[in-house]
């Protein structure tokens, strides 16, 4: 069992930059993948990043290459991502989860892989 607490949401103005932080509490002894999805009303909850616990491969969705960087501190089992360059279609509820796996074990951005969930930090881009 793993438990999940985002932080270091809230208002930025575009092009301005924001860290996030993922607090993993519980069993952390085995391997486990950190991941962010972010959701904006009215539409599905879009992969991130996620960065394996074997060997801190990072994986990026789309939206997030060249912008986003995703990293971890095991000795604090604490994920981070550093989002810069903001735009306004940036914002959305951030949501930080977590699975026994690695990345690529699994299909990297499917919701359904992912058990522990924290419980989203919203982010707004806005001048």
């Amino acid at each position: 069992q793993l438990q999940v607490v985002e932080s270091g949401g809230g208002l930025v103005q575009p092009g301005g930059s924001l860290s996030l932080s993922c607090d993993v509490s519980g069993d952390t002894t085995n391997y486990y993948s950190i991941a962010w999805f972010r959701q904006v009303p009215g539409k599905e909850r879009e992969g991130v990043s996620c960065i394996s616990g074997s060997d801190n491969t990072a994986y990026y969705g789309a939206s997030a290459k060249g912008r986003f960087t995703t990293s971890r501190d095991n000795a604090k089992s604490t994920g981070y991502l550093r989002m810069l360059s903001l735009k306004p279609e940036d914002s959305g509820v951030y949501y930080c989860a977590a699975r026994i796996l690695d990345c690529h074990e699994a299909a990297i951005f499917r919701i359904q892989e992912y058990h522990y969930w924290g419980q989203g930090t919203r982010v707004t881009v806005a001048s």
